[in-house]
């Protein structure tokens, strides 16, 4: 037998990282991030496509044996953090590009009770991807590659992205761009992150990504837009009342800070305070969105000959209300007050609909308790009197039916027989009286 030819070492660091024991995955993770620092080092050094193939195979099944959530959330953060290991930009996004394969390709194989932490580890890698776009000062060039790479990989109608990929980067990627680049893109630079989703959301024939697009995107852009222009009314503010607190006040440093915090945030003055306050109104930072430059391009899109007629219908919404904030409208602050107006308005037409047969019914039974009672009766002793007798002769034949509430009324009934056969005998007697007045007839 010849010697045995040795592995290339991505396939065995694949075959370690997806080993049964935990500490001989946590030190296949550690030796891949020294191995990927040497090799993007060498001047033809770099990776291959089907080379980060297998390495992304053995990082997903060593996500797939980790067990406990927090160990789980510590080991995403370790492999996300990995693209920070490559030196260059092509070989991030080719790192990047076969992250998404491999989710693409090992998808339906997930059961359900791994599916959160598969759903996490998209959501780190993400924002890892956004965190080294960020690091590179937001480069337009370098910004359009990545989205080229994500629509490629995910939204294209060619790609192999299974529905519940899509559906999940749509949901997250608004959320993760807002938390890495809230404090430094422009509404510029943010028009030109979601320019992808309205040419795919004016051309796509899956309705499932359309309304993922509309609710992930825009309609989160315009539930946003008044904490977006909330804190951009607060960072005006600000630099004007730190100018008034040093012209008025600058020797006493402390006291202008403490009313300055409470007037802009509404809470303590202390800084450990100031997160828990934030978190209450649980919105994190908000992107700042040019309104009337976005309807621009979403109309733009959707207003093409080859855009279908539901897309449209669905996009020409989203456009007016962007139109309206525009314009200084909040769509969505009035939708509760009418829909409060139509609750009570409601609620009234019902109370009145109740209400009208009871007084009806009232005004019936008080007719008919006038025609019936005695009018002698004119104490308010005789007429409780009346009813607790009246109540007694109801119950009385339910739980005795043979008691002498019963005989009484069988004894009514035969008084009015006798008046019936009187009549019957009244009418007789005339009878035989007329034939008595009539002559007799004659045999012959």
């Amino acid at each position: 037998m010849g010697p045995r030819v040795p592995l290339p070492p991505e396939i065995q660091l694949a075959q370690r990282l997806a080993g049964n024991e935990q500490v001989t995955r946590d030190r296949a993770v550690k030796r891949l991030r020294k191995y990927i620092v040497a090799r993007t080092q060498r001047a033809a050094g770099g990776f291959t496509h089907d080379e980060l193939l297998k390495v992304w195979k053995g990082l997903f099944y060593c996500m797939w044996m980790q067990d406990k959530a927090l160990l789980q959330e510590e080991l995403g953060r370790t492999i996300s953090q990995l693209i920070h290991a490559f030196q260059t930009t092509e070989a991030q996004h080719l790192f990047l590009q076969t992250f998404w394969q491999t989710m693409n390709r090992e998808w339906t194989g997930i059961d359900r009770l791994r599916l959160d932490k598969f759903y996490m580890l998209m959501r780190m890698v993400l924002n890892e991807s956004l965190k080294a776009l960020k690091m590179q000062g937001w480069e337009e060039r370098q910004a359009e590659q990545l989205l080229e790479l994500l629509t490629t990989e995910i939204l294209h109608p060619d790609s192999q992205a299974p529905s519940g990929v899509k559906s999940h980067f749509l949901e997250i990627f608004l959320e993760e761009l807002s938390k890495v680049g809230a404090a430094e893109l422009t509404a510029d630079q943010n028009l030109k992150f979601i320019e992808p989703f309205c040419t795919i959301a004016a051309q796509t024939k899956d309705s499932l990504v359309l309304h993922n697009i509309t609710r992930g995107v825009f309609e989160t852009i315009v539930e946003q837009a008044p904490f977006a222009i909330e804190d951009l009314m607060n960072e005006l503010e600000a630099p004007e009342e730190e100018e008034g607190t040093s012209e008025d006040e600058p020797e006493e440093d402390v006291p202008s800070k403490e009313p300055r915090r409470g007037s802009l945030h509404g809470a303590a003055p202390d800084p450990s305070e100031e997160p828990a306050g934030d978190g209450e109104d649980s919105m994190g930072p908000v992107l700042q969105f040019d309104y009337e430059a976005v309807a621009s391009r979403l109309f733009a899109a959707a207003s093409q000959q080859d855009t279908p007629s539901r897309n449209r219908k669905r996009l020409y919404k989203v456009i007016r209300k962007l139109q309206d904030l525009a314009e200084g409208l909040f769509p969505e602050d009035d939708v509760p007050e009418k829909a409060c107006r139509n609750l009570q308005e409601d609620r009234r037409e019902r109370k009145t609909k109740k209400r009208l047969p009871k007084s009806a019914l009232q005004n019936k039974a008080g007719k008919g308790g006038e025609e019936d009672s005695c009018p002698d009766l004119s104490s308010g002793a005789e007429r409780m009197a009346r009813r607790q007798g009246s109540g007694a002769e109801r119950t009385g034949p339910q739980e005795q039916p043979g008691g002498p509430a019963g005989r009484g009324a069988r004894k009514r009934r035969r008084r009015r027989r006798p008046r019936a056969g009187a009549r019957t005998k009244v009418t007789d007697c005339q009878d035989l009286r007329m034939r008595r007045r009539q002559p007799p007839r004659s045999g012959k």
